[in-house]
């Protein structure tokens, strides 16, 4: 009995699990028209959201924040359901289609129990997945790193330079926008690099450091890209935004934020508000550096802090060209040491040239190939210089933005190197050369010439050579001088017939079947052949200045029938040829300083119909020959000559008496061209008049010479309205300091006073008079005691010159002082 009842129970434990599978599988399906509509609500439900997380974290991002790990899970967990449940409520019909007698049963009941079960499985999922995304906070603030580190090379010696940019950026009081310029190659990236990676180590407090790389071909996207990169905007979504979408990203981000940009190489301005870059000022304490060729672009950029970064001095330039060497090089033969030191100085402190030469002659290990090296640096032909140096280079003569510019910056390669080129004589040549074609007269066109050149330093193409002789001058960069005459050689050959030969010190010309289709001569001769100029029919510009040691013209420069620029200052030329009248076309001719011309024919000056520039400084008194000569008589008849030349605009004379002032004063042609005069000599004249003067309305530089008489000055109640650029006391000039002072203080706008032999106690007296100047030029003082005084006398003579120094400074009535000749120590 007892058995029966155990197999009872065994079998009553059977049926009801039975029971309740059959229970539940009814349930699976005959729900299964309830769940469906269920899950797909569920479904919309977790869709919605996902969007909304998705939205809250792609915020944070834009702040950013870092999205926690978990959001990420969750989101990822979400975006599987959501497929998995499209993919069965796609199913829906087939299985309900399969239900009958109302929905209880199935005509495929175990499909239609499977699918039922999965259903109400995964709607449970879904919903205690909703439950789980109420999240609070989606992101939190990631300890990102503030700068990305820039791969870097070896220093080339800018600690000076990166102390100076880095004291701007820490400086609250310096304004936002800094700009770096200079010369291509002189290491402008490696410092902006240097600096990038200094936000690293150095302390500070910006938020964000980002780097964007410019270069010559502009694109808006591009440093868009870049900036986004730095500031968490790095999916393809965001780089297929348009620009002004960009913008606003980049500006909603970066207005929270303290940061800094950095901006490697600019060749033109770029606009904040396009890039999305939010002006960096005092009030936020941002900063944006560039850098740049260009000291214009710099001022288009809103630059408030402009830093030129030069080329390496002598010894760093040489240090760095080691290194790129090698020892073992430089060490390999006794004398391969100097000659290294010869190449390094052809690469005038270019850190490019240093290291792009320095490398390619690191396993030159003989001396012929240092001494070949040295020559075709010389030539300009050097492989490694052209292709890697001048390339570069050539991008800022690329970017000049006309011919007109290209042709006057390649004009400058006919100096020789490290010469100073006085910029009134450059235009004027730019002007006879048909470069300034804005303008029919000289005087016009040097305003033209002026914004070239100012446009060429601003570039860096040309650098200040300083005040020589009174004058402003320029000069070009060793390298730049290379490359420009590269590119005449590679490029422009055709068309400018540039034909150089620096450094040659050539004594007479050299073979004239090299000259025929020359524009331009300018060299050191001593001697020229009368059959040289027959060869040379084209020229225009022909510069003898400063052949001291040339005496005579030959009578074939008749032959130079297109010459319009002619400058034979500073030579020792006694005589003009009356052949010169040939020279119709003459434009410019400059006879200053010509110590020993006695002689100029009649009717020659007044031959040249369309000269434009007349220069002529008679530095001494001369006996000039009576006969047939337009210099006796005190210049009377020269004026008479120049007085027909209407074209005339530009006028440097020199006049020896009053009757000849007063005479050269009369004719408004002279009044409205006269650019510097010298009084000279005035021997018949006891009391000079300066308000004869007013009518000089153009007069830049006055000089004075009375032969060390003196000359009292005719009182009158008018003060003078003149501005001279410059008031020159001669070295034997017979005008005392009372009467010179009185002269400057009528004249009471002068600029700068130069003052040679004079008695500097005087002057001391005269200090208040001098208020107003803004340069002092004190050309004669050295501080080497000359032979012909003792010791006494050039001890008296340093105190006075030092005490009149210091007064002038100690009265801040300066702003430079040229010391043309060794003033170096008071």
């Amino acid at each position: 009995m007892g058995n029966c009842c155990s197999i009872q129970f065994s079998c009553d434990n059977f049926l009801l699990r039975g029971w309740d599978f059959i229970v539940g599988h009814a349930n699976y399906v005959c729900k299964l028209k309830q769940t469906l509509p269920t899950l797909s609500a569920a479904l919309q439900e977790l869709r919605a959201q996902r969007n909304d997380v998705r939205r809250q974290v792609d915020v944070a991002e834009q702040q950013l924040l870092k999205p926690f790990e978990q959001i990420q899970l969750w989101l990822s967990k979400a975006e599987t359901m959501i497929t998995e449940a499209e993919k069965f409520i796609e199913d829906d019909p087939q299985e309900l289609q399969n239900l009958c007698l109302c929905g209880c049963a199935s005509k495929k009941s175990l499909s239609s129990y499977k699918f039922g079960k999965k259903v109400a499985k995964m709607l449970q999922e879904i919903n205690e997945h909703i439950s789980k995304g109420a999240f609070e906070k989606v992101a939190g603030n990631q300890p990102t790193a503030l700068v990305v580190v820039r791969p870097e090379e070896r220093p080339i010696a800018l600690e000076s330079s990166i102390e100076q940019v880095w004291s701007c950026i820490v400086d609250k009081d310096v304004m936002g926008i800094i700009g770096i310029y200079g010369l291509g190659g002189v290491g402008k990236t490696t410092l902006l690099t240097q600096i990038n990676n200094k936000f690293s180590t150095a302390p500070n407090s910006f938020d964000v450091v980002i780097w964007a790389f410019v270069s010559k071909d502009y694109d808006v996207g591009k440093i868009q890209d870049s900036i986004g990169e730095n500031i968490g905007f790095s999916n393809n979504s965001w780089k297929n935004k348009s620009v002004d979408q960009k913008a606003t990203d980049i500006y909603r981000v970066l207005c929270n934020k303290k940061f800094v940009v950095l901006l490697d190489d600019l060749w033109e301005r770029v606009d904040l508000n396009q890039v999305g870059i939010p002006k960096p000022s005092q009030d936020n304490g941002s900063k944006l550096i560039f850098t740049t060729r260009s000291l214009e672009l710099c001022g288009e950029m809103g630059g408030r802090k402009k830093i030129k970064m030069e080329c390496l001095d002598t010894e760093k330039a040489w240090e760095l060209f080691q290194d790129n060497v090698g020892n073992e090089t430089l060490n390999s033969h006794p004398n391969i040491q100097n000659l290294a030191k010869q190449v390094a100085e052809r690469c005038g402190g270019l850190p490019l040239a240093l290291i792009t030469i320095g490398r390619a002659m690191a396993c030159k290990t003989t001396v012929g190939e240092w001494k070949y090296a040295i020559e075709m640096l010389k030539r300009c032909s050097l492989p490694k210089m052209e292709n890697e140096v001048f390339q570069l280079l050539k991008f800022s003569y690329d970017n000049l933005p006309n011919a007109t510019m290209k042709c006057c910056f390649l004009y400058c390669c006919l100096y020789p190197e490290d010469f100073c080129i006085p910029i009134k004589r450059l235009t004027e040549y730019w002007f006879c050369e048909g470069l300034l074609n804005e303008f029919d007269r000289i005087s016009e066109a040097q305003m033209q010439g002026n914004n070239i050149i100012s446009s060429l330093l601003n570039a860096c193409l040309l650098e200040n050579g300083g005040v020589i002789d009174g004058e402003d001058c320029v000069k070009m960069h060793d390298v730049i001088r290379d490359m420009a005459l590269w590119i005449t050689r590679e490029f422009e050959a055709t068309e400018n017939n540039f034909f150089v030969k620096a450094g040659a010190q050539l004594f007479e010309e050299p073979d004239v079947k090299a000259w025929e289709s020359g524009k331009r001569i300018q060299n050191e001769l001593q001697m020229i052949s009368d059959g040289f100029f027959q060869f040379t029919p084209q020229l225009t510009v022909l510069d003898l200045s400063r052949n001291i040691g040339l005496r005579a013209l030959p009578e074939g420069i008749s032959q130079l029938v297109s010459l319009e620029c002619f400058d034979l200052s500073w030579t020792g030329i006694e005589e003009l040829p009356i052949e010169l009248k040939a020279l119709i076309k003459l434009k410019m001719l400059d006879l200053s300083y010509m110590r020993n011309l006695r002689k100029i024919p009649q009717h020659l000056i007044s031959s040249f119909s369309k000269l434009q520039i007349f220069k002529m400084w008679l530095p001494e008194i001369q006996l000039y020959p009576n006969e047939d000569n337009v210099l006796n008589r005190g210049n009377e008849k020269l004026i008479e000559e120049l007085k027909g030349l209407q074209r005339l605009n530009i006028l440097t004379i020199t006049i020896h008496n009053m009757f000849s002032l007063e005479r050269f004063l009369s004719f408004n042609l002279f009044q409205c061209g006269t650019r510097e005069l010298l009084l000279r000599n005035f021997k018949e004249s006891k009391v000079f008049n300066v308000l004869c003067l007013e009518k000089l309305e153009r007069l830049e530089t006055l000089r004075f010479d009375f032969g060390g008489r003196v000359i009292r000055r005719e009182r009158t109640p008018v003060v003078l309205s003149l501005c001279f650029g410059c008031l020159v006391s001669s070295q034997q000039t017979g005008i005392r300091a009372w009467l010179l002072c009185q002269i400057i203080m009528e004249i009471n706008t002068s600029k700068m006073i130069m003052l040679n032999g004079t008695n500097y106690q005087l002057w001391r007296n005269k200090m208040k008079d001098l208020l107003f100047v803004k340069a002092l030029h004190l050309p004669v003082f050295t501080t080497q005691k000359p032979d012909s005084k003792n010791d006494e006398e050039w001890e008296f003579e340093h105190q006075q010159v030092c005490g009149f120094i210091r007064q002038f400074v100690e009265e801040n009535v300066y702003n430079h002082i040229d010391q043309e000749t060794h003033a170096r120590t008071l």
